[in-house]
């Protein structure tokens, strides 16, 4: 089948996330500077969210740029993906109203932790895709930075029940890590570039 349903089809439900995400922030309900530091937990929850489903777009994207086809494993797994996605603007909500509380923020971590699993997931399947395709190079999806991220996203959710704003600082950090290059991360790692 070609790639270009399943593409058009993420791309609407990660736009319908987005717009769900959006629609469940709250205004302050003043002029007061006082009310808005209220809602400022669910606006910076939000921004993580977004960023997290951009994130997903982005490699979503860079995934299916290297085939040319997919079969129905690909469709199942990228399904699979969507739904844990599709999970974000609730646990973000429930996160943002109670920034402190440690069941919203593990759930919001298990959330995250699906969506990492479910990634790896598809590009597996995609793999094999394009070698079945012909070949092309491997996509990484086994990658050292996919394999420590799935550990530090079940590090938070423990580590959220126990002190939830431990839990958050850790899908703050996830965050920055994936929207650096990988060029960035191997300087940093090796001290290069300096």
């Amino acid at each position: 089948m070609n790639k270009n349903r399943l593409e058009a089809f993420s791309d609407g439900v990660i736009a319908i996330i987005i717009t769900i995400m959006v629609l469940e922030l709250k205004p302050p309900h003043s002029t007061d500077a006082g009310d808005l530091a209220g809602v400022l937990p669910g606006w910076l929850r939000y921004a993580l969210s977004f960023v997290y489903v951009g994130i997903y777009w982005v490699n979503h994207h860079a995934l299916l740029d290297r085939v040319k086809r997919v079969d129905g494993a690909v469709l199942w797994a990228n399904l699979h993906l969507l739904f844990w996605m599709s999970l974000i603007p609730y646990v973000t909500a429930w996160a943002g109203e109670n920034p402190m509380a440690p069941a919203p923020v593990a759930l919001y971590g298990v959330v995250l932790l699906l969506c990492s699993v479910s990634f790896m997931l598809l590009s597996w399947r995609l793999d094999l895709e394009v070698e079945a395709q012909g070949g092309g190079h491997p996509m990484a999806w086994g990658s050292r930075k996919n394999r420590v991220s799935i550990v530090l996203y079940a590090l938070a959710i423990g580590l959220s029940l126990w002190y939830a704003p431990l839990g958050a600082v850790i899908h703050v950090l996830l965050a920055i890590v994936w929207l650096m290059p990988e060029a960035q991360l191997k300087n940093a790692r090796t001290g290069a570039g300096r």
